[in-house]
């Protein structure tokens, strides 16, 4: 097993690149950091390309018998030192263990109203723990899958990707444009929801029906005009309190489990 020890090694130099969104696009891999996250990473049966840990910081036994597993599918794993580990981390007091995985989105043309009865698009977010946080809310709420329409922030960002603990691995993540959407949910016929202060119905007093998807705005303008028009319901959270608006993974998980309760099979 190859020791790390040198901050110009180009793995380490590799991990420390992934930490921008250019080179995570470019090279077509991220960072998974933490034991469950690695942990689902591996039960998934994702594309790893290689895992390091320094042993000084990893104490888990359940990330060596991890480990043990992954030397068995020939995955390279290489240790370091508690200070090159710090280097490369993106958290303060890291777990001790890393991997560097491919990236799994798939194309917005490979779905369809079979591998995704209903789930969320999301125009633009920029926060990516709201990103993660959705994809992870979707997941217990019995959906199936997140499409980002328009870019915004990636669910590759490393906070994004620990916000999702772990369900990036086994939910389907799809990018794609406005258009491109408009096209696909008009031949799929799916029944649109779209989230908004201003709409006539509140969430919780509709029949929901399949298939389904969930439309948010972005976090600083919600849904503008032209996005509305691809909605079949707008509907609202009713506002009790002082409060305006909630943020937008609380509020995308409240009609998501109202969405559950009526969809989930």
């Amino acid at each position: 097993m190859t020791l790390l020890t040198s901050r110009q090694n180009p793995k380490i130099k590799q991990i420390r690149s992934l930490h921008k969104r250019k080179q995570r696009e470019t090279q077509g891999v991220f960072i998974v950091e933490g034991i469950r996250h690695v942990g689902e990473a591996v039960e998934a049966g994702a594309s790893i390309e290689y895992i390091l840990y320094a042993p000084d910081l990893l104490t888990s036994e359940y990330a060596y018998n991890l480990l043990t597993h992954v030397k068995l599918t020939n995955t390279p794993v290489f240790t370091t030192t508690p200070d090159i580990f710090s280097y490369v981390a993106d958290k303060d007091n890291p777990q001790g263990i890393l991997a560097v995985v491919q990236h799994n989105l798939k194309p917005l043309a490979a779905l369809n109203t079979e591998n995704l009865s209903w789930g969320v698009a999301i125009f633009s977010p920029q926060d990516p723990g709201n990103l993660g946080t959705i994809l992870r809310t979707l997941d217990s709420a019995g959906a199936y899958g997140l499409i980002v329409i328009n870019q915004g922030t990636d669910i590759f960002h490393p906070t994004a990707v620990r916000a999702s603990m772990g369900t990036l691995f086994w939910k389907t993540v799809a990018y794609t444009n406005q258009q491109e959407f408009a096209e696909w949910v008009q031949e799929q016929h799916y029944h649109i929801y779209g989230t908004s202060a201003h709409g006539r119905e509140d969430y919780a007093a509709i029949q929901y029906q399949r298939p389904a998807l969930l439309l948010l705005g972005s976090e600083r303008e919600g849904l503008t005009e032209e996005q509305v028009d691809l909605c079949n319901t707008l509907i609202r959270l009713p506002m009790r309190g002082r409060a305006t608006s909630l943020n937008l993974s609380i509020a995308a998980g409240i009609m998501l489990y109202e969405m559950g309760k009526q969809l989930v099979e």
